[in-house]
């Protein structure tokens, strides 16, 4: 009997160190590059067993390995980085060697697919040749309508942001990512990996100097016409998520 309590005892240690080792793995840690968020910390969000923090030179990345697309990636921009901005388009998309084969999204799976790859840190924000590498990881990348992502998203959301933060008096922080509706489990999805395509694509944009955020709420249609941003509170009651912990924008 002793020795079935103690072995009940070891299994629920052991259970609990895995659960631990879960939870750290799947934590969102940019130590190793604050700078892209607001008072260097990442949003508050709801941590999954598949996520993956991922820093790259001019943006970071949480990773969805259920969705096997961002679930949102951070930038910060400012006169500086966009007058640098401007780099020649590799246009050469690559798997992320970083994550598990199981839990990443492949070429093949966009093949076909009638999708674009759509990055969420844009390319033409990249303002180095590394960088603009680094864009074209599929971690960056979610299937977005073709029109919409060319159109509407490149011209009204993208390039608007662009010219806002070549304006701005200092750093403009950016948030961009996928919302799966009812949930990434619901949602479809194409290719033999099951890349999940999301509803809708969100841009949170905050001017530091200001203390003013706003956000880009589009479907993820063809049909999609550009529309008024909405409030940072509205995006934030939409997803649930605390982007800039510790700090209240206004409009």
């Amino acid at each position: 009997m002793r020795h079935g309590h103690t072995l009940f005892k070891t299994l629920c240690i052991a259970l609990l160190l895995l659960a631990h080792a879960i939870a750290v793995f799947g934590a969102e840690d940019f130590s190793a590059c604050p700078q892209f968020f607001l008072n260097r910390t990442p949003p508050a969000i709801a941590k999954r067993p598949t996520d993956r923090a991922l820093c790259y030179d001019s943006f970071a990345i949480l990773y969805s390995g259920e969705s096997k697309t961002p679930v949102f990636v951070a930038e910060r921009l400012n006169r500086a980085s966009i007058a640098d901005a401007g780099e020649k388009r590799t246009d050469k998309f690559f798997a992320d060697a970083r994550l598990r084969s199981a839990e990443r999204a492949t070429l093949d799976d966009y093949k076909g697919s009638g999708f674009d790859r759509g990055h969420m840190a844009p390319a033409a924000d990249m303002p180095n040749p590394t960088a603009m590498a680094q864009s074209f990881s599929l971690a960056n990348i979610v299937p977005q309508a073709r029109e919409h992502n060319r159109g509407v998203w490149a011209k009204q959301v993208e390039a608007a942001t662009r010219k806002y933060a070549s304006r701005a008096a200092g750093d403009v922080y950016v948030i961009t990512g996928p919302v799966y509706w009812p949930s990434i489990a619901e949602s479809p999805s194409i290719g033999p990996g099951r890349i999940r395509v999301p509803k809708y694509l969100f841009k949170l944009v905050y001017d530091q100097q200001q203390n003013r955020a706003w956000a880009h709420w589009h479907e993820n249609s063809d049909a999609t016409k550009a529309s008024p941003p909405i409030s940072y509170n509205d995006l934030v009651k939409r997803t649930q998520v605390n982007f800039f912990p510790n700090t209240s924008p206004v409009r």
